[in-house]
């Protein structure tokens, strides 16, 4: 019997897929657990219909990101910091400060964990800042870090 799962199972296979299974086994506890549906002509078009779907989401959210990274490629935010001795910065830079900074100057949210700094920023000046958007999309944010 072929059978259309709804959810991912280890031993099985991946939400989506079409399996063939025996007909006891899908009779007796793929069905009734909700596992998967029996793949007749209604639910493999359902399924279609799903697929296309979420890839049509998937698309609007990359180019969500795409645009994004342009508007970030304008922004420049600044970061203010304590001068500390011979003119350096006291401390260093922190993903969640340029995050704080980025909403309260841009007021969009961005999240720290998707900033990415290759090392400590500890010295006053403009740095290029990756911050990864989407799997396929990362957009670069100019920060200074100005004396307070």
């Amino acid at each position: 019997m072929k059978i259309i799962l709804l959810q991912d199972v280890k031993t099985l296979g991946k939400k989506g897929e079409i399996i063939e299974a025996n007909d006891g086994y899908a009779r007796n506890y793929i069905l009734p657990k909700k596992i998967g549906v029996e793949a007749n002509a209604k639910n493999l078009n359902d399924l279609k219909l799903q697929k296309s779907n979420e890839a049509k989401v998937a698309q609007e959210i990359l180019e969500a990101a795409q645009n994004m990274a342009k508007d970030l490629e304008t922004k420049e935010v600044v970061v203010r910091m304590k001068a500390g001795e011979g003119g350096r910065a006291f401390g260093s830079v922190s993903t969640k400060e340029i995050a704080a900074a980025f909403k309260e100057q841009c007021n969009v949210t961005i999240d720290k964990k998707k900033i990415q700094l290759d090392e400590a920023i500890k010295n006053f000046g403009v740095y290029k800042v990756n911050i990864k958007l989407h799997p396929k999309v990362t957009g670069v944010l100019t920060v200074k870090v100005q004396e307070m």
